[in-house]
């Protein structure tokens, strides 16, 4: 068995929308799929993934550095003793020759690509859904479903009260319990104003999160933090430049409820630091990494590892990503519960029809590998990608 192709596109995000640091608009993500020699129902078994949502596509470095590493290794160098699957772990160290440590950045979303597209590649070739494959390697049992959230109330054009209570009036009638909302975009009486908007919709606080994509200084933060506290929300998440650690651990020392981050984190020497410096408490904080943006499930499980051992459950990750790929590594790994971006990031974010949302809790599909050929509006890509 071997690796007879690798293909990127970059596709544009379908998204005018904007948090308090960035607009979506001009985004991109890279689209990888690794052909096979493999041929199931004739058609060559091919592996297909993608980074994650809210940056760029790293198409140069896929094409100049990972893709050619990848398609000049020898077969038997890519896989298991048995030579039935892809060992991911041979590819990264394959992918990484001469890359020196640190400088994670864009280099963490290109090899996390084509890691696992690898992973995808893996399950269809045992025939099954890609969470029964991370579960089996990794000796966990996977849940039937998953408890999941509506992340949205971003800050739109023409933005509104109105709207934003009709957006998650929208997910709460698709089936959706939990939410979260952005803040750090607008004064802070304003987003006050915006939560208060919110709870008219969602109810219980404890429902609701709030979300400042690393926008705030430690002053800003705490004064956030002070509004919010009688609140009881379920997190806020992000407050400032996540390898500010300082930060976090002085707003942990002061706010009360659930802090949340660790999405712009792309290593495990950056869970590491988090978990020594930034305040997080074991039993109230979660965690966020993103396997797409962090060089895959290998290194992910390794940032697990850390987390564990430092006294914090896995049920504390709740990763950032709200797609199939993730929700399929939510499931595989047991972890606390998954993302869903539910009509917005087309075509990448939200889940397939067959991932029905009932009462706050998904799972995915059986269909083999990430099931992303099932997604009606990235299924062209993937076709135009394969053509």
């Amino acid at each position: 068995m071997r690796i007879v192709d690798v293909r990127e596109s970059s596709i544009r995000l379908k998204a005018d929308i904007k948090n308090s640091v960035v607009n979506f608009a001009e985004h991109t993500i890279s689209l990888v799929a690794v052909t096979t020699d493999v041929v199931r129902n004739g058609q060559p078994v091919v592996g297909i993934a993608f980074d994650s949502i809210g940056r760029f596509a790293q198409s140069g470095l896929l094409r100049e550095r990972f893709i050619p590493r990848l398609l000049a290794a020898a077969p038997s160098d890519l896989l298991t003793p048995d030579g039935r699957a892809f060992d991911t772990a041979k590819a990264f160290s394959i992918l990484m020759r001469n890359e020196k440590p640190g400088g994670h950045g864009d280099r963490a979303h290109a090899v996390a690509a084509i890691e696992l597209a690898l992973w995808d590649a893996n399950a269809k070739l045992s025939d099954e859904p890609a969470y029964a494959t991370i579960a089996r390697a990794h000796g966990v049992t996977p849940i039937a479903a998953m408890p999941v959230y509506a992340a949205g109330g971003y800050y739109y054009p023409e933005d509104s009260q109105g709207r934003l209570q009709d957006e998650l009036k929208q997910y709460r009638d698709a089936g959706y319990t939990r939410f979260k909302m952005k803040i750090g975009g607008a004064a802070l009486s304003e987003d006050i104003s915006r939560i208060d908007a919110a709870l008219q919709i969602v109810g219980n606080a404890a429902d609701l999160a709030v979300d400042a994509n690393g926008r705030f200084d430690i002053p800003t933060a705490l004064e956030y933090g002070r509004a919010m506290r009688d609140y009881g929300l379920r997190w806020y998440e992000e407050p400032g430049d996540p390898l500010d650690y300082d930060l976090m651990r002085a707003l942990a020392e002061e706010y009360p409820h659930a802090l949340a981050t660790g999405e712009n984190l792309f290593s495990v020497r950056d869970v590491v630091n988090l978990v020594r410096f930034g305040g997080m408490r074991a039993g109230r904080d979660l965690f966020q990494m993103d396997p797409g943006l962090s060089y895959g499930i290998g290194e992910f499980a390794r940032m697990i590892g850390v987390m564990e051992q430092a006294g914090f459950s896995r049920e504390a990750l709740h990763p950032h990503g709200g797609h199939m790929i993730a929700l399929h590594i939510v499931v595989g790994l047991g972890l606390g519960g998954s993302e869903a971006y539910p009509g917005v990031f087309s075509p990448f974010g939200g889940y397939t029809p067959s991932c029905a949302i009932s009462g706050g809790m998904v799972a995915p599909s059986s269909a083999p590998g990430f099931g992303l050929e099932e997604k009606p509006d990235l299924a062209p890509h993937i076709k135009s990608l394969l053509a």
